[in-house]
Order: C-alpha cells, then structure tokens, then sequence
C-alpha cells in the first residue's frame, strides 16, 4: 500500500512533538517565509504601474504562474532525494534574494523584458519554498499536527507585518519593496540554517530521470483522495484567480474609495488570523472532508456577496471581503495537512508541491485568463451601466464553486482508507 493515511508519518510520528526551541523556529521560519513575499507581491502591481510599466503587470502575474507550474515538482524531488531541507530552503531563498535585488535597476531603466525575466527567475527560486516551509513544519511537529495552524497563523502575521510596514513608510509604490524582499531572504536562509537537520527521505534510493522532475510523485493519484483534492484544489484556484486579479478593479466599482482599497483588502487577509486558530476546533468536530468543503464551497458564497453588492446591497462587499480567511484557510491549510497525511514520507515534498503546483499554477493562469476574456466579452462592452456590468464574471465563480462543493461532495470519500478496507 503507497498511502496509507495517518501511519504514512511514519518516523516522524514516532518522535511527538517538537521542543519549545524547535516550535520557535518554526514560527520564525513561517514568519519570514511570508515576509519575504508580502513585502513585494501583494502591490507588484501598484508597483509596475508607478514606474510606467503597467503594460506588463498581466505578463508579470502569468508567468508567476507560469513558474508555480515548472519549479515545485522539480524542487520537491530535490527535496525529497538530494538536499537536507533546511539546506534547500536556505539556497533557494539566497538565490531569490540575489535575482530580486536586481530588479529595481532594471525596472528603473525601463528594461521591462528584462524585468519580467528577472520576476519569473525570481518566482522559480521563491515558490517552492511555499510548500517546504509546509512540508518541514508538518514534519517536525510529528504526531501533534493538528497544531500546524497555530504555526501557519505566523505566516499571515508575516505578511501583513510586511504590507502594512511597508505602508506605513509610504513604501507601497517603491521599488524598495524589491530590496527589502531580498534583504528578508537573506535572513531567512540563515534562519533556516537552524532547524533540525534531517536527511532526505529518498536519499539511499536510486536515481532517475523521473524522480529529477517529480514523475515518481503520480503515485500519489492512485489514492482517491489525493485525486480528489487536487482536481478540486483546481476548480477553487480558478476563484482565486479571478479574484487576485480583479479585486482591487471590482472594489472601487461597488462604491469603496480607490486610495482605500488596500486597506480594505488587508482586512480580507487580517481575518485569516481569526480563521486560521479555529481549524484545529474545527477539525475535532467534523473532519478534513467537510472542513475542506467549507473552504472550496465559500468561495461561491463569497462572490454571491459580491453580486449581492454590485445590486445595491453594500454590505454584503464588506462580508464577501471579511471571508477571506475562511476561503483560504480551510482551503489552502486543511489542503497543506491532509496532504501530510496522505503522502508517504518520501514524497511528502512533491506532495505539498502538487498543491502549490494547483493553486499558483493552473488555477491562477486559467482564473486569470479565463476572468479576462469573461471581462472583455461582457464587462467592458458595458461598462457604463456601473457594477451590473460585472454580474457575468462576479458568477462564473459561482457557478465553479457549486461545482466543485458538488464533486467533492460526491467523489471524495468520507471514511480513511483503512476504515474503507477494514469494511
């Protein structure tokens, strides 16, 4: 049996929980982790549009997705086979950090080509470090994974300690943004220099061209599960493409002060605080399954509110905004854990790849490409009658989500596996 639910921990079960020492780690680790990409994603746009490059942010946020597709898989059959991964983490984040440094002087050149090379380079080192912060924490906390949220929090804390620090000194628009991303990495390669060392899990195996690119890790489809959740992981991705792409446009429209609506997306991401410390309570009473589904099935939810409000109702922006921290917690997290469980220890990092693979990758490049041609088709012909003129996208999230609630519904078995066998 490949996998095999919660006895695929296996050794790292068998040694509990972490020590204060290495629990504070962690937290530093998961802090950084999101210090480093909230100091510079969240307003990249902003960003190019300042410096008179806005022609390129649509270029920018594809091939980021474009390198959430190429990098992980790759990075995490390193991960899994020839590099500790404390000692990946540290090089990636030192080479990150020595591509973005660079970008300030392209950018303020007006080298705009060069520029999104150096954004791409720059996403292929950072992005697999997403799901090998995942990866590590779950790992060290052993058999006390049900506290991995109480971890993860530290992440959002991060990022929004870098976003609204990085306004508070007016730094939003700045290519500063650039070098105090490179500045964090930098830190956060050392950091990751003290957390435990352990080897790779598949380190005595023998090499192939297919574990090099992660092929070895399409075992994991065998289980339904695993399946399931990454066919539904991107169905719920394409909402969030939609929504990262078209959220800061669509607010203004419902009637928010334009200068204001930073602020007001910050909120979205400050309630994944209040979110993300629930899970564990969550999870003790009705599961993985249904918690997942309040994750992917709050999406159509969410964008209802957002139709709600383009129809004169505009509070309900205002709920629609606050639930961005169920939408991704009960997603993205729960997603991140039950992936620990389901996957055997050496492809465990090519399992949280394939997540971050689904959500940065496909599900961000068809929800933005999908949303803009949706936009161009209906919105913009008609954009004098206001926010109505939003109704086709503000629903093809809706429709997605009732979709994807209703397959995972269906297909996703309420049972584990060995209770299933034992049956």
């Amino acid at each position: 049996m490949i996998i095999t639910g919660d006895a695929a921990l296996g050794d790292a079960e068998a040694t509990g929980g972490p020590s204060a020492a290495v629990l504070v780690r962690l937290i530093a680790m998961m802090l950084l982790e999101f210090v480093v990409f909230g100091s510079w994603f969240a307003t990249l746009g902003e960003v190019l549009a300042t410096h008179g490059a806005a022609g390129i942010i649509g270029n920018a946020y594809f091939l980021v997705a474009i390198a959430a597709i190429i990098s992980p898989l790759f990075m995490g059959a390193v991960g899994d086979r020839y590099l500790a991964p404390r000692n990946l983490m540290s090089l990636l984040h030192f080479a990150s950090a020595c591509v973005i440094v660079l970008i300030p002087t392209t950018l303020l050149g007006g080298h705009l080509m060069l520029t999104l090379a150096l954004i791409f380079i720059t996403m292929l080192f950072f992005l697999p470090t997403v799901a090998l912060a995942n990866t590590i924490a779950l790992v060290e906390l052993g058999m006390h994974q049900r506290i991995f949220p109480y971890v993860r929090v530290f992440g959002t804390f991060g990022w929004a300690l870098a976003g609204f620090g990085l306004a508070g000194l007016h730094l939003s628009a700045s290519v500063s943004v650039f070098y105090a991303a490179a500045a964090s990495g930098v830190l956060m390669a050392i950091v990751a220099q003290t957390l435990p060392h352990r080897a790779p899990p598949s380190a005595d195996a023998h090499f192939s061209l297919g574990d090099l690119i992660g092929i070895k890790a399409l075992v994991l489809f065998r289980d339904r599960r695993f399946a399931v959740l990454m066919l539904c992981a991107l169905l719920t991705s394409i909402s969030l493409g939609v929504y990262n792409t078209w959220i800061s446009v669509i607010l203004p429209v419902l009637g928010f002060a334009r200068e204001s609506v930073g602020g007001v997306m910050a909120m979205g991401q400050m309630s994944e605080l209040a979110f993300i410390v629930t899970i564990p309570f969550v999870l003790s009473r009705i599961g993985m399954k249904w918690a997942l589904l309040m994750g992917m099935g709050m999406w159509a939810v969410r964008f209802m509110l957002f139709f709600a409000a383009a129809h004169g109702i505009m509070g309900a922006a205002w709920i629609g905004v606050l639930l961005h921290g169920i939408c991704s917690d009960y997603f993205i997290v729960v997603s991140a854990m039950f992936i620990a469980h389901c996957a055997p220890p050496e492809l465990a990092a090519q399992g949280q790849s394939w997540l971050v693979l689904m959500v940065s990758g496909f599900g961000q490049a068809i929800g933005s490409k999908l949303s803009g041609e949706v936009h161009a088709a209906f919105v913009a012909p008609h954009a004098a009658l206001g926010a109505i003129a939003w109704t086709p996208l503000l629903l093809l999230p809706v429709f997605l989500g009732v979709m994807t609630s209703a397959i995972w519904i269906l297909l996703f078995p309420s049972k584990p596996k060995q209770q299933r066998n034992a049956a």
